[in-house]
């Protein structure tokens, strides 16, 4: 049970949501099932991947997709049509991957989900549509890269290293904050998630699916082939799932909207970044610190101030000080050199 009670105790229990937000004008985003897109994507199927809790092997699915093809767009569509999920379409196993740091901490290891591999080939349908509709509304930010074509990690860095060397041009300093979520895919609260969801304009069918996608899940961690108690779980968003990063990327979408100086995204890593040529200049960085503090206390998504970094670009070593990063001490930082 040493790593079950220890994914349970890092879920956010958000109670009664008491938060002002403004409703967009929603619609039932299309999502075309046909038997043909299905036996397509039964044949794509990853023969080497793990079953889901189904123990339906996607090496079964490959085999016999001319077959089961037809049904299960049956079955599809009726799962879309009226919001529902069959029972073992909510669990997960859970293994444990471990990340760094001391291999007795829970908290040094990543929980990777293992879902229905049929639910998945739903899910990757609904997610397409999803992207496609959230990208021609032009409501992703494009300070985000990761899961947006075109918008990348090699996309993210060239554009940061591009304002850098602008400002490095123009004579000023640079200071970085790397920032870090704590547990950012196991916090995410399921009703604020929702709400985040209708913001970007997706309801109708598609919002009942999700809706049934984050009620009522349960996970059962793997260790050695031993499954453990099904246990509830009461937020976040399934790491390793099909529809888990875009959801996680819908609900930090207005991050950028929040603060003044440059920010870039990729996925839950954030890094935001000021010229430093002046004491008004560590000021109006440290009140964007202080307004992603208050998102993050409203969302109830927190930061991590001791994997929150701090990195200074500079021809010399002249510039002022900010004094405070959420909650750590930013000049003790930098006389550490980080």
């Amino acid at each position: 049970m040493f790593f079950c009670d220890y994914f349970n105790e890092v879920f956010v229990n958000e109670g009664n949501m008491n938060i002002d937000s403004v409703i967009s004008h929603t619609e039932d985003t299309n999502v075309e099932i046909t038997e043909k897109k299905v036996r397509k994507m039964l044949y794509a199927a990853k023969i080497d991947k793990s079953p889901g809790p189904d123990g339906i092997h996607p090496l079964f699915l490959h085999n016999t997709a001319e077959e089961v093809a037809g049904p299960l767009t049956l079955i599809f569509k009726k799962s879309l049509a009226e919001g529902i999920l069959l029972h073992d379409w909510k669990r997960a196993n859970i293994t444990p991957i471990y990340k760094k740091g001391a291999r007795n901490e829970a908290g040094n290891y990543r929980p990777v989900s293992f879902t229905s591999v049929v639910c998945e080939i739903l899910e990757v349908m609904i997610k397409d549509s999803m992207l496609q509709f959230l990208v021609e509304s032009q409501w992703l930010t494009l300070k985000h890269h990761g899961f947006v074509s075109g918008r990348l990690c090699l996309t993210n860095l060239l554009e940061s290293f591009e304002n850098w060397t602008e400002l490095l041009d123009e004579g000023h300093g640079i200071d970085v904050i790397y920032l870090d979520y704590r547990k950012a895919f196991d916090t995410v609260p399921h009703k604020r998630l929702l709400t985040k969801v209708q913001q970007g304009g997706i309801g109708g069918r598609v919002l009942n699916r999700i809706k049934a996608f984050l009620s009522d899940r349960e996970m059962s961690v793997v260790v050695n082939k031993h499954f453990f108690a099904w246990a509830p779980v009461v937020s976040g968003v399934p790491q390793a799932s099909v529809l888990g990063p875009l959801l996680f990327l819908m609900y930090v979408n207005d991050v950028p909207d929040w603060i003044v100086q440059n920010m870039r995204m990729f996925v839950d890593d954030k890094k935001l970044w000021s010229k430093i040529s002046g004491l008004s200049d560590c000021v109006h960085l440290q009140a964007d610190l202080d307004q992603l503090s208050i998102r993050s206390d409203k969302w109830l998504l927190s930061f991590n101030p001791d994997k929150c970094k701090v990195m200074r670009v500079v021809h010399s070593f002249t510039t002022h000080y900010c004094k405070t990063i959420l909650h750590t001490d930013y000049w003790r930082l930098r006389k550490k050199g980080i």
